[in-house]
């Protein structure tokens, strides 16, 4: 443990010294008003965030993100358990997910746009599309990998397949699952700006585009940052959450 708090101390001087050289760059050798001092950008963003405007433009898109993310994490799981443990369902999707899932996220906006407006729906929708493939990836993987004997032992009480699937598999495959989670977390996050990028009236991304027209490069980077910031703080926290839920795994392989 305390191994690990000193990398952390190293990765976040790391980052202090980059913010250091931003500052020096832009005061000494880059003379442009699209590269402004750290100093600058944080001014910019304590007022922008003081105001309210930042927290509302996070809150619009993290609710979402949020809505996006449960709707594909829990289809990806629930495909993912049958997938992996029913044959005929496998032959009959594993064609479809193998065309679908390789659609960058940017090519399927369009049609979107076109089928369901530019509102709420659509986003909540392009985040949910693409948090279902890594999980539903994932939960595949983790029914697959478990141990044959596990079966095995629930066949001979004769326990029910369902209460097999719910009690047995599922568990196991946990550890995948939420590797599958984690990864779609930054994924939605990713596509709920370039979504409102694209097609938004509201939201990180429409916040972006607005400050980089209007030419306000201060209020433009304090949201970046900001993303960064809530990015690294939604990442921990799945983090911890797989710590808790998967305390018997870590154990074990300790």
């Amino acid at each position: 443990m305390k191994r690990d708090r000193d990398y952390r101390i190293w990765g976040f001087g790391l980052v202090a010294a980059l913010l250091v050289l931003w500052e020096l760059s832009a005061r000494t050798w880059v003379a442009s008003p699209n590269w402004p001092p750290v100093s600058q950008i944080l001014v910019a963003g304590k007022e922008a965030f003081t105001s309210g405007e930042l927290p509302m433009v996070f809150l619009s898109s993290l609710g979402r993100m949020a809505a996006g993310f449960v709707a594909g994490g829990l289809l990806g799981i629930v495909v993912g358990l049958l997938m992996g443990r029913l044959r005929w369902v496998n032959a009959a999707l594993d064609m479809l997910v193998e065309l679908v899932r390789p659609i960058p996220i940017p090519a399927i906006v369009p049609p979107l746009i076109l089928l369901l407006g530019i509102d709420t729906s659509m986003k909540v929708f392009i985040v949910a599309f693409a948090t279902f493939f890594p999980v539903l990836v994932n939960t595949i993987a983790g029914v697959r990998s478990v141990e044959r004997t596990a079966l095995d032992v629930a066949r001979t009480f004769q326990v029910p397949p369902s209460r097999t699937l719910v009690r047995v598999v599922l568990p196991a495959s946990m550890p995948f699952i939420l590797v599958g989670l984690r990864t779609s977390l930054a994924l939605a996050l990713i596509v709920t700006v370039i979504a409102e990028m694209i097609a938004g009236s509201e939201g990180i991304g429409y916040y972006l585009m607005t400050m980089q027209f209007a030419m306000r490069a201060g209020e433009m980077y304090a949201a970046i940052l900001l993303l960064a910031i809530v990015g690294y703080v939604l990442n921990l926290g799945m983090l911890r959450m797989e710590r808790r839920v998967l305390h018997w795994f870590q154990r074990a392989a300790d």
